[in-house]
C-alpha cells in the first residue's frame, strides 16, 4: 500500500520519528497498529468488577515523553 502525505504531515512524521529514535516507517506502523488493531489483553476478565473496570478504560492517545512534562517542556 502506498500512502501519500502532505509535505507538512511528512515533515511532522520525520520530526516525531527522529525524536523517538525510530525510522519513520516503524513509527507509522506503530501508530496504525495502536489506532486500528484491538489491544491485546493478557487474560480475560475474572469477574464482573474487572470487566467493568476494563470497560471504563479509554485510549487517550500517545504517552508524552518525560521531557515534555518538565517545567521547560510544559511551555513549548
Amino acid at each position: 500500500m502506498v500512502i501519500r502525505l502532505s509535505p507538512e504531515l511528512e515533515a511532522a512524521l520525520h520530526e516525531s520519528a527522529r525524536k523517538q529514535g525510530l525510522p519513520p516507517d516503524v513509527l507509522v506502523d506503530q501508530v496504525l497498529r495502536d489506532r486500528f488493531l484491538p489491544p491485546k489483553t493478557a487474560s480475560p476478565p475474572k469477574d464482573d468488577w474487572e470487566r467493568t473496570v476494563r470497560g471504563l478504560a479509554s485510549d487517550c492517545g500517545v504517552s508524552l515523553p518525560h521531557s515534555a512534562l518538565s517545567s521547560e517542556g510544559l511551555y513549548e
